[in-house]
């Protein structure tokens, strides 16, 4: 059975969200400096993931909280790096 547009749209764009964090980890920890991201945002970011990931598990949609769940941690990591690096 061959995935239809939807589940390919859908695909690349937990695709496309999950990879989204993977240069500001990299820049943060490359450069040991965390001062221009927002804690703020980042707190709500974390938020919305952990929601998002409790909507997939209870709405039994696994696509839905296999991709946040990424997020979840990605955006999670990115927020310890913020306090991690605070200060410096």
């Amino acid at each position: 059975m061959s995935p239809s547009l939807p589940d390919l749209i859908g695909t690349a764009a937990a695709v496309c969200s999950m990879a989204s964090f993977t240069p500001q980890i990299a820049k943060i920890w490359r450069d040991k400096d965390a001062s221009s991201i927002s804690l703020r945002m980042y707190v709500v970011t974390v938020t919305g993931f952990a929601l998002w990931t409790a909507y997939g598990f209870l709405t039994r949609s696994w696509p839905v909280a296999a991709a946040n769940t990424v997020c979840l941690i990605l955006s999670g990591v990115i927020l310890s790096l913020k306090w991690r690096f605070r200060g410096r």
